[in-house]
Formats: structure tokens, C-alpha cells, sequence
């Protein structure tokens, strides 16, 4: 792989995913305020949940669901478009693996706001659409089956759909360069979480067990998520 399209690969990638969607429509909602301080209470407890992140969830949790979908529409977007565009202009090697991986990268750490964005998850969706759109369902459906019927745990399956991605581009591609963007992803997510988790862990230091299922309450397809759940049994 040449460096030059390397770079030019990684910085499209980059530039692209660190547009924050939820700030400028948070601006067009006359609402830029509304994502500095999101909160969620936390039964059994005098502290409340904050939510760090400046994404689609948050988006929805300060502005409304319309406003949430409207945000992970457009973040799914610009990791698609570029990751599309890279894959069609450079079709002689998966450059465009590097433009999705960096486009994760900047819509969690972007350089336009002070490397404070999004949890991943759209931008994640967005350039599977890019690289292989199958993997979108498969690998959610997959995610359903190990979380919910298996695992029992709906939260799992949130993460589960993440995890298959490894697995499911060494079946697709057997390509280590695929499999590498897989494993990529996962890590970026579990980084991008860190300030959730730490939350989650002094909740639990304080004998208060922080609900999850509340954030997922929160996007379209958390809630879809919920509701499969309970066709099972799960978070009833």
C-alpha cells in the first residue's frame, strides 16, 4: 500500500468523522446548550448518570427522538460517503478500511471540538455500508441471537453485533487486513466508553447497580433492541 494514499485515505477518513452532527443540529434546534449537560438519574442513588458523550444518543436524550434519528442518519453518512468514495477512486487495495477506521476514530476524538464526540456505534454502521452492507444485518442479527436467546443479557447483545464483525470478515474476505479493521473497532469503541464505564464502576463501588437498558431507551435501535428482548423473555 502506497504511503501517500495511506495518508490520503486516513485523512479524508478522519476529517469527515469528526463533523459533529449532534452540535450542528443542536444549533439548528436553536438548542446549542442542550449537549453540555445531559443527566440521568440513577435509582437508589443521589447521583445522577452523566452522559459525556456528543452523539446521536445525546441528541436524543436533550433534543428528541427526531432529532436522535436525524443524528445518526447524517454520522452514519459521513463515514460512508468518504469510506465509498476511497473504496471506488483506490479500488486496487482496501484503502478504504483506513478511511472508515479513521473516520470511527474522528466522530469519538474529533479535531474540530476539542476531541470530545461520539460513543462510535453510528459511525461504526456507517462504514460497514462502505465496506461490506451485508455485514450490517448479519452481524446484528448475530448479535441478537449471542446476547438475547443465548447470553440472555440485552446489553450483550448491544456489544455482541461488534464482536462478529472479527469472525464475520475473516468468513467474508479471509483477508487479516478486514479482520484487523474488526478488532480495530472494538477497541476504539471500548475507549470511547471508558467515561461511562469508569461511572458505572463507582456506582457500583456504591452498591448502586446502574441500569443500561435506560440508555438504549434512548436510540431507535436500542429501543428496537428492547422490544426483541422481551418477545424472549429478557428485561422484561
Amino acid at each position: 500500500m502506497g504511503i501517500t494514499y495511506i495518508l490520503l485515505a486516513s485523512v479524508v477518513g478522519y476529517l469527515a468523522g469528526s463533523v459533529s452532527f449532534a452540535r450542528l443540529i443542536a444549533a439548528l434546534a436553536k438548542r446549542p446548550e442542550a449537549l453540555d449537560s445531559v443527566e440521568l438519574d440513577v435509582e437508589g442513588s443521589a447521583s445522577a448518570f452523566v452522559v459525556t458523550s456528543q452523539g446521536a444518543t445525546t441528541a436524543s436524550l436533550s433534543l428528541g427522538p427526531r432529532w436522535g434519528f436525524a443524528t445518526m442518519v447524517l454520522d452514519m453518512a459521513k463515514i460512508a460517503i468518504p469510506t465509498l468514495a476511497i473504496r471506488f477512486a483506490l479500488p486496487q487495495e482496501p484503502y478504504h478500511l483506513l478511511t472508515a477506521a479513521a473516520g470511527m476514530a474522528g466522530h469519538v476524538w474529533p479535531v474540530y471540538h476539542g476531541f470530545r464526540g461520539g460513543r462510535g456505534m453510528s459511525a461504526v454502521y456507517g462504514g460497514l455500508w462502505g465496506i461490506d452492507w451485508i455485514a450490517i444485518f448479519a452481524t446484528f442479527a448475530g448479535g441478537m441471537v449471542l446476547g438475547i436467546a443465548v447470553l440472555r443479557d440485552v446489553v450483550l447483545a448491544y456489544f455482541a453485533a461488534l464482536w462478529l464483525l472479527v469472525p464475520w470478515f475473516w468468513f467474508r474476505t479471509h483477508d487479516l487486513r478486514f479482520v484487523a479493521y474488526g478488532v480495530f473497532v472494538n477497541i476504539i469503541f471500548v475507549l470511547g466508553m471508558i467515561p461511562e464505564i469508569k461511572q458505572y464502576q463507582a456506582f457500583k463501588k456504591q452498591g448502586v447497580v446502574a441500569d443500561p437498558t435506560e440508555v438504549l431507551k434512548l436510540t431507535a435501535m436500542g429501543r428496537g433492541m428492547l422490544k426483541i428482548a422481551r418477545l424472549f423473555g429478557v428485561n422484561k
